[in-house]
């Protein structure tokens, strides 16, 4: 497994720990985590840099989430299906250097690891939607 693949991971049970929490404590969240995980620092960095801008711009991804998926309130989505969009949509939003189709290729794997039978195809469905709507981006690496 690649690093940058091994920090969104990371990325993801860091939001979905921070839902837990109520959204209090980033700072020992992230510190903790890597207390109990530890990593290469190239895997690190990657993925504070990843969780520290989702949570600086979690406010417009989740609208932009709640936009674009059809018949789901964010606040309904299993937390596993809602993290990996936020982290998605944070890449294919604010990442110029992440292909589009990289980033979803990347999500959609991960659903697959980490979620249920039908997040996969959940979360591919949002994130064509969404990547319609980002221009001024590679699709392909």
């Amino acid at each position: 497994m690649g690093s940058r693949r091994k920090a969104r991971e990371c990325v993801l049970q860091m939001l979905y720990q921070y839902d837990l929490s109520g959204g209090e404590g980033i700072d020992s969240l992230v510190s903790n985590f890597w207390v109990c995980n530890d990593q290469p620092e190239d895997v690190r960095f990657f993925a504070e840099k990843l969780f520290s801008g989702i949570i600086e711009k979690l406010g417009e991804i989740d609208d932009r989430i709640s936009g674009n998926s059809t018949n789901w309130k964010i606040s309904r989505m299993a937390a596993v299906d809602k993290n990996i969009l936020r982290l998605a949509v944070f890449e294919l939003l604010y990442r110029e250097d992440i292909p589009i189709k990289v980033t979803i290729n990347e999500a959609v794997e991960i659903a697959k690891k980490f979620g249920t039978a039908d997040s996969s195809a959940f979360v591919n469905g949002v994130l064509d939607n969404i990547a319609k709507s980002v221009e001024g981006k590679p699709c392909e690496e």
